[in-house]
């Protein structure tokens, strides 16, 4: 008897998770702002359907979705004036109304919750553990600030005009509507300014939730070449806060600096992770898969690896086998329509031209000497029938890439690792300090005193000892050195801080152009 051959079942759709059906639930929970094929822009307490839409498409599977109605400078500038006007009348409403309004708006994202976690997957790819996860956060957080507001406010009043919020499109929850709905209950009135690449449908719906308890928000979408004179210059903005590249970030902090403007620009570096010394490969097995969360497009992510040369087998032993259990593919793809969400890593990166850049820049590199030390197979992933996977990068590692490629001192932003092997510890500094600044970096060795005496010299805002650091929640500090950071220090009461004004000789604890201050 022939033996008997099994197939798999192809993949289709979680039930009740498909595009049309979040669309849906967004015009039942907020009408005002969302209508048959477009959202509407938030400014003057109302929403306005101005602006022209800017077609967009899911990295999950490159079908249309709804994308930013963007503004032109005019229509930019009138909604700036008015946020001014929201700003002088909110300045003065008590600090009580305040957080009972923010209260409010926090029961109301918490009762939307999965809605705007499943935009979270269409918009920017978002596997469901993370995009929840973002979710829970940005409520959290503003929850402990508004339970300890009262403190943090003492001797401190709102800035003069509101705060104008340019982010990228990576966390719009737990780091644009976090920082907001805090700047805000510290006595300002807000603008954000809708990211191009991603995440419009559900900062509409949260800002939405958020206007309807009164809290003075602006939500704007645009270029932000052509917006940067109204959100950045503008003489009402009190602060800029700005969450993105350096190219952009050095331009933002060109303007700021001229006009004396409060800011906080916190800008890419290439955080590296450093093993020397060192024989714990079991924990260190265990952590490599938890650094590929999200493709590795986080701030915060770690993707160069700076090993000492006789090291280097007992390295590959313990990398190679973990980054081999990475699980990819589409975010709601399941055998079962009634099944839980898949597991899984990562999924796409946020459009396919950015698979393209790095899949691009992977080949050059190759070509130029670095050598492969790992590629998974495109057809490892989970995916439905006939899908697009454009969007989709395998995980990738290189040994020495060479200086000429981008991949040698900038921040991918994508599941591409690189290895570099050092001999000296003078080397090891050198290749840990590649980017000029970095916000978070890891130091691996069995030696404590070795790791205190190398650490300070890593030029990171966090150096973690053997374990990954982070952005960090509630009163965890978090800011940077060099070029990754500019402006005021954020995180825990020094976020408040920075958009509050304090005593007429306050220095605040940031990497400024005239000076460094620690807090």
């Amino acid at each position: 008897m022939a033996p008997t051959t099994r197939t798999t079942p192809p993949l289709t759709l979680k039930a009740g998770t498909a595009w049309s059906d979040a669309w849906r639930r967004c015009r039942d929970a907020a009408p005002e702002a969302f209508h048959d094929d477009r959202v509407g822009n938030l400014w003057g307490g109302g929403w306005h359907l101005d602006g022209t839409p800017l077609p967009a498409t899911s990295p999950v599977d490159q079908r249309p979705i709804a994308g930013p109605p963007r503004l032109d400078a005019p229509a930019a500038a009138r909604a700036v004036r008015a946020a001014l006007d929201q700003h002088r009348a909110w300045r003065h409403v008590p600090l009580g109304e305040r957080r009972a309004r923010i209260a409010a708006t926090l029961d109301a994202l918490t009762a939307h919750r999965d809605l705007l976690a499943l935009l979270l997957v269409w918009e920017i790819g978002k596997p469901w553990r993370l995009a929840t996860a973002d979710v829970d956060r940005a409520v959290d957080g503003v929850r402990w600030y508004a339970d300890g507001i009262d403190t943090m406010l003492e001797g401190r009043a709102p800035l003069a005009g509101p705060v104008s919020n340019i982010a990228s499109w990576n966390y719009p929850m737990s780091v644009l509507v976090h920082a907001t709905l805090v700047q805000a209950l510290a006595g300002n009135a807000v603008i954000a300014k809708t990211p191009t690449d991603g995440g419009t449908a559900c900062l509409t719906l949260a800002c939405a939730l958020a206007a309807r308890e009164g809290v003075p928000l602006t939500l704007l979408s645009g270029s932000g070449g052509r917006l940067s004179e109204q959100l950045v210059r503008a003489p009402e903005i009190g602060c800029v806060s700005f969450v993105g590249g350096r190219d952009t970030g050095a331009a933002v902090a060109t303007a700021v600096a001229d006009l004396g403007k409060r800011h906080i620009l916190e800008q890419e570096g290439l955080n590296t992770w450093g093993l020397w010394e060192y024989s714990d490969w079991d924990r260190f097995s265990a952590v490599v898969p938890k650094l590929f969360d999200y493709g590795k497009q986080r701030c915060t992510a770690y993707p160069r690896f700076v090993v000492q040369r006789r090291l280097f087998d007992a390295f590959l032993d313990a990398y190679l086998p973990a980054v081999r259990t990475l699980r990819v593919g589409h975010p709601l793809a399941v055998a079962d329509p009634s099944d839980p969400f898949p597991e899984l890593d990562f999924g796409p990166v946020i459009n396919a031209a950015k698979a393209k850049e790095l899949t691009d820049q992977v080949a050059e590199a190759v070509d130029r000497g670095a050598v492969p030390l790992h590629r998974a197979a495109d057809t490892t992933g989970r995916f439905l029938p006939g899908q697009d996977t454009s969007a989709y990068v395998q995980p990738v590692t290189l040994l020495n890439p060479p200086p000429s490629s981008p991949l040698h001192h900038a921040e991918p932003f994508g599941p591409v690792d690189t290895v570099v092997l050092v001999d000296t510890e003078a080397e090891l500094l050198a290749a840990m300090n590649a980017s000029n600044g970095a916000l978070v970096a890891t130091l691996s060795t069995d030696d404590p005193a070795l790791h205190d005496r190398l650490a300070p010299q890593i030029r990171a805002f966090k150096v973690g000892r053997g374990v990954p650091r982070s952005r960090g929640d509630r009163d965890e500090l978090f800011g940077g050195f060099g070029h990754s950071w500019r402006g005021a220090f954020v995180g825990g009461n020094l976020l408040v801080k920075a958009v509050t004004q304090g005593p007429e000789d306050e220095r605040l604890p940031g990497n400024f152009p005239d000076y460094h201050l620690m807090p």
